[in-house]
């Protein structure tokens, strides 16, 4: 067998059952050899965003898995895998590459070079020999330390000649996880349970290391509220007495009010990056923060404690500490619930105009309402997309279950939720994968939809049509009086069906609920359902 075929063996040692891809590679004929599935989209990047989908709702001994030709492909694919390494996603990304001898001529494109600001790990295989050492190291950063995308470029003539090397030689690397040291677990205990009001931000990496039982025990034995990150929501069912809810650029009531009043807050999971699409943190807070990676610590916060470790262990070793400087008690929650309920209903009740709205065209508000109103959230993922929709789905929408809701977005990429949520649906079969988006992200991926269709990846897309790009209103008056920049329409529901899905538009509010439900009913049979709200430019 030639390397192509030798590295389609490797997948299949790795339990890989599909990957992404988008023609040509010689890879994709090898996996097909050995019965993973490719599934062809699209684009590249659609690939990638499947890919990435996939990662981040599964048990992470399972991995999204992308494979492009050389150049033009590996170029298109690169917009994904920057996304996915802002994210810390780790996905494989095995690109073609060209020959030995055309490495080094322009305009030739070698991903080796060029990928390696927005990967964890790059590399090529040079010799026939280097297979099983390239594929383990691979595979090795995608299981352990920060996570993030990992490149292996398929040089082309070495990957046609015959492999040197026997599966028999390749073992799947272990997973390694690390512990913060005890003294440092002590003081942050004692920095806990010496505040007036703390409290614990969870990032993505609760979900990452599966601990939300973890982050339960230890805001119920603390009575610490719990607020998630945009990435990091449904690592804490928001239905508790103890959830703020979550935040992007936009947060609930209660989780603003915490943020502005709270003393000590301790970070788990999370690389606290700054930025326009999170929440931010007074300077006169006392940080603690937990990240599996050391360069997170103190990054962008001034942090008085880092634990540096996995998250679940950090919260089991705390959650001792924190038994032995309670000795064995419990803290009273009373207080603390009741200030969280009358900050929630504060709230509710400000909003209650718009999230109650039968205003025509439709109130965004009252769409999401409506949303979370009629899912069985336990068996539903729900992802927003990049601008509006996602500041006003993150606040407003109810995540229970991990991995219920996928928070994406340091580098918001318009379209990017359509593949997630189809990697996401190729991840959990069994559940009603949902993404919402607005009319600017359809019109860059919709074609996608086809590649649902083709494959019976039964999904449901809804599109909330308002006509225009209306975040973008505040940045650029001029050119909308003059020239309507920010104007952009179509019907999408003619497009689902012209791509071989399942449509329909919604204008009235009274037609929410049933046209949800429809829906709901056409993605059972695996056939991709498209709801197509008009919307009022909020």
């Amino acid at each position: 067998m030639d390397c192509n075929q030798f590295i389609a063996e490797i997948l299949k040692k790795e339990g890989v059952e599909w990957i992404a891809c988008f023609p040509s590679n010689p890879l994709i004929e090898a996996v097909a050899q050995q019965g993973i599935r490719p599934i062809a989209f699209r684009h590249e990047r659609g690939a990638v965003m499947a890919a990435d989908g996939f990662s981040r709702t599964s048990d992470r001994k399972r991995f999204g898995i992308v494979a492009v030709q050389s150049q033009a492909g590996a170029e298109n694919a690169l917009g994904g895998v920057a996304q996915a390494y802002a994210d810390n996603i780790p996905v494989l990304i095995l690109p073609g590459g060209v020959s030995l001898s055309e490495l080094a001529v322009q305009p030739n494109y070698s991903v080796s070079q060029n990928y390696r600001g927005v990967v964890k790990r790059v590399e090529a295989i040079y010799r026939p020999d280097q297979v099983v050492a390239v594929m383990r190291r691979a595979f090795s950063a995608l299981r352990n330390g920060s996570p993030g995308p990992v490149a292996v470029e398929l040089i082309a003539d070495v990957c046609a000649m015959e492999s040197t090397q026997h599966i028999d030689q390749y073992m799947p690397p272990p997973t390694v996880k690390q512990l913060p040291d005890s003294s440092d677990i002590t003081a942050a205990a004692q920095a806990l349970l010496g505040a007036k009001r703390p409290l614990l931000w969870a990032g993505a990496g609760v979900l990452a290391a599966e601990a939300t039982n973890e982050l339960k025990e230890l805001a119920e034995l603390t009575a610490i509220p719990v607020f998630t990150t945009m990435p990091g929501k449904s690592g804490f069912d928001e239905r508790h007495p103890l959830a703020l809810g979550a935040g992007a650029g936009t947060t609930t009531g209660p989780a603003h009010y915490w943020l502005q009043h709270c003393d000590v807050l301790i970070a788990i999971g999370s690389s606290l990056t700054r930025s326009p699409y999170a929440q931010s943190i007074r300077s006169d807070v006392c940080i603690i923060q937990n990240s599996n990676n050391p360069d997170d610590i103190g990054k962008d916060e001034d942090v008085r404690i880092g634990l540096v470790g996995d998250a679940r262990l950090t919260l089991q070793a705390l959650i001792e500490e924190v038994k032995v400087q309670l000795g064995g008690g419990i803290r009273n929650n009373t207080e603390v619930v009741r200030e969280i309920q009358n900050n929630r209903k504060k709230w509710f009740e400000q909003w209650k105009p718009l999230l109650e709205s039968d205003s025509k065209p439709l109130n965004t508000y009252r769409v999401i309402k409506e949303i979370d109103r009629v899912l069985d959230h336990e068996n539903s993922i729900v992802t927003h997309d990049a601008g509006a929709p996602r500041d006003c789905i993150v606040p407003f929408y109810t995540a229970t279950t991990p991995h219920s809701y996928i928070g994406w977005g340091k580098t918001t990429q318009l379209g990017y939720g359509l593949g997630v949520i189809m990697g996401a649906k190729l991840a959990n079969p069994e559940k009603l994968c949902i993404n919402i988006m607005g009319d600017a992200a359809i019109g860059m991926v919709g074609m996608d939809i086809e590649t649902a269709v083709r494959n019976n990846i039964g999904i449901l897309t809804i599109v909330l049509n308002n006509g225009a790009m209306a975040i973008e209103r505040p940045t650029m008056p001029t050119a909308i009086e003059k020239y309507k920049s920010h104007s952009q329409g179509g019907n999408y529901k003619e497009v689902a069906e012209a791509l071989g899905g399942w449509g329909i538009r919604v204008k009235k509010p009274e037609e929410i609920v049933s046209s949800l439900k429809e829906a709901i009913n056409i993605t059972k049979s695996g056939k991709p359902a498209l709801v197509e709200f008009i919307t009022k430019e909020n």
